[in-house]
Order: structure tokens, then sequence, then C-alpha cells
């Protein structure tokens, strides 16, 4: 193993992030809302139309993974892993976690998860594709994070 494969696995994995802020901002809120807007406005049944941003992740990592263990060429293999390991991070987070499709993880209660909890629910108060905020998943803006320890601080001293 080469000892850049987990460097670029990991700056793959943190770019992905502001990759899936700007997804979500200028994609999911622009041009492609007739699959994002399931997502704000509860509908009946397991499946949302906003599954399909799903494949738009998956199909490069596995493209990525395939091709590169085709030609020999491990660069694009390590980036498809970072892209699959955020991939697993982001449906454990915001599926499982935040929206709770899944029963696990419900007993996840620290500040930081409070925080990104938080910072989804105020995304979500907004039900047409203008006026978003908070459009990344894993860095959460400050606020909340203060939020939610001041909320630790005081359940603490009751």
């Amino acid at each position: 193993m080469y000892w850049w494969g987990p460097l670029i696995f990991l700056t793959t994995f943190f770019a992905m992030e502001f990759m899936a802020w700007a997804t979500h901002k200028f994609v999911m809120h622009g041009f492609m809302w007739y699959f994002h807007r399931d997502h704000h406005v509860e509908e009946p049944g397991f499946f949302e139309r906003n599954d399909v941003f799903f494949l738009i992740y998956a199909i490069p990592s596995w493209l990525c993974i395939m091709l590169g263990m085709m030609n020999q060429n491990f660069i694009p293999v390590w980036i498809g892993f970072g892209i699959a390991a955020y991939g697993l991070a982001y449906f454990l987070v915001h599926d499982v976690f935040i929206h709770r499709r899944f029963k696990w993880l419900k007993n996840i209660d620290n500040n930081y998860f409070r925080a990104i909890r938080k910072a989804h629910k105020v995304h979500h108060k907004h039900l047409g594709k203008e006026q978003g905020e908070c459009f990344g998943m894993l860095i959460v803006p400050m606020k909340y994070i203060r939020e939610a320890q001041r909320a630790e601080t005081n359940r603490i001293k009751k």
C-alpha cells in the first residue's frame, strides 16, 4: 500500500462535505428541485424522489473504484472509497440519525449531534427552494454547537 492512499481517502471524504453543500444549495434547491421537494414536505411512503441523489454520488464512486482497479491506477480507487465513505456517513447521519428512516442510532446524545439535528431542522423550516440555510451535513455552524452546549449546561444544572 502506498502511503498516500489514506491521505487521498481522507482528503476526498473531507472535500465531499463541500461538494455535498454546493450540490444541495445549487442543484437540489435549483434545477433539480423536483426531485428534492418531497424531502421538505412529508409525504406517505418510505422512499422519496430525493433518493435519486444517492445514485448521483454512488455512480462516480463506483466508476472510480472499478476503472481505477481495471487500469491499476489507485488514485481514483482511493477517491472512490472516499466518496463511498462519505455516502455511508451521510446515510447514517442524515437518513438514520436525523430523519429516523431506520430505528438505529436512537440513543446518540452529545452536543455535536444535537447541533447537527438543529441545523437540519432549521434547513427544513423552509418548505420552498428559496431562503434555505444550513446546506451542509457534518460541518455545523458554531452557533448551533454553542446552543447545544448551553442546553447541556442548563440540563446539568437542573
